[in-house]
């Protein structure tokens, strides 16, 4: 007999493959053809209570949050409200620009208690945070060698949705220069702890270019430098760290990393000074970031606690510094009873 013979079987297996491709093409055709629902209104007509209906959505933008200093004598209970605030603002991932810890000891028992304590605060974020160390957590080889054991490298980068994020150690010294940098920052201290802050003035610590200047090694230079080679096409590139390399004059690392990022959209943050500044170099932002629990010094500018939120997208990047205290949960309080802290010295020494 000419033609195919189906058996039972076969043909039940055909049936059913037959019947789940047509299945499949059902679904297919109803999600192509499904309406979007991200927006569904009732009204009819050219005329609408609205301003337009280009939505601020894009499948690309995302916001990301800072944090800064909260050293020189943290502020009890700021640090804890501003991860509160931060999870209602629910940015993406937090950074931050260094000085987490009070540091200025080589007991290791100390360090290990002071890291446990910002870690397990830094925890109750909803989003990861991210590290940067600055030279209260990296002064000296005892808390260098802390940081190594607990965190691993003291620079490093990552890529998300299509941005660059570096982040660079600017206590990169060699050894010798190292253990010199530290002496002369406990000498230091040493007074200040007997005389007062005003003897910090008048130390040799106080002297040296590595007290406000930043320092990152040729080698980690080479690393951004080759980072920065390796990611040709991503849309933005941001660049966090303590202290400002670029005040020292001959900082020829720094410059060259400079000069690779010329050619590209950049922002760069950093603290150490305690006090907010902007400034415009090589056209880009470079901006320098108050306090978020750090002792605040009003004489050296806008010295308040603050988180800023920085938001992505195609079209270029959105900086918006926020106070804390104007930063309120859904009862129109600062979470964690925070109205009974000041978040601004200079403010409050005039109520």
């Amino acid at each position: 007999m000419n033609g195919w013979v189906i058996r039972p079987k076969l043909a039940a297996s055909v049936v059913l493959c037959f019947c789940l491709l047509l299945q499949g093409c059902v679904v297919l055709q109803e999600e192509q053809s499904a309406p979007d629902r991200s927006w569904v209104n009732a009204i009819e007509g050219e005329i609408q209570p609205w301003t337009h209906e280009a939505f601020d959505s894009t499948e690309d933008k995302f916001t990301f949050a800072l944090f800064s200093d909260l050293t020189g004598g943290e502020r009890e209970g700021v640090f804890e409200i501003a991860i509160a605030q931060l999870n209602l603002l629910r940015p993406e991932l937090i950074i931050n620009v260094g000085d987490l810890i009070e540091g200025e000891t080589d007991d290791r028992s100390e360090l290990d208690r002071q890291w446990n304590s910002f870690d397990e605060r830094a925890q109750k974020a909803r989003a990861p945070v991210f590290y940067v160390g600055g030279n209260h957590d990296l002064t000296g080889e005892t808390m260098q060698a802390v940081w190594d054991e607990r965190y691993g490298r003291r620079y490093y980068h990552f890529v998300y949705r299509d941005t660059l994020f570096l982040v660079l150690d600017t206590e990169d010294h060699t050894p010798e220069r190292t253990r010199e940098i530290a002496r002369l920052r406990e000498e230091a201290m040493a007074r200040v702890r007997v005389e007062g802050w005003g003897a910090l003035t008048e130390s040799a610590y106080r002297a040296i270019p590595e007290y406000s200047a930043g320092n990152i090694g040729a080698e980690q230079s080479a690393y951004f430098r080759q980072v920065v080679a390796d990611n040709p096409e991503v849309k933005w590139t941001f660049l966090f760290m303590h202290k400002a390399p670029w005040l020292r004059p001959d900082h020829d690392p720094f410059f060259a990393l400079e000069d690779v990022l010329a050619t590209r959209p950049y922002t760069v943050f950093h603290g150490h000074e305690h006090a907010y500044q902007h400034l415009e170099r090589n056209g880009r932002d470079y901006i320098q970031l108050a306090t978020t629990g750090g002792v605040q010094l009003p004489g050296k500018g806008r010295s308040v606690d603050h988180v800023t939120l920085v938001t992505v997208d195609g079209n270029g990047v959105d900086i918006a510094n926020l106070l804390m205290s104007g930063i309120l949960d859904r009862t129109g309080h600062v979470p964690l009873k925070g109205e009974r802290l000041c978040f601004e010295a200079v403010t409050c020494a005039k109520e």
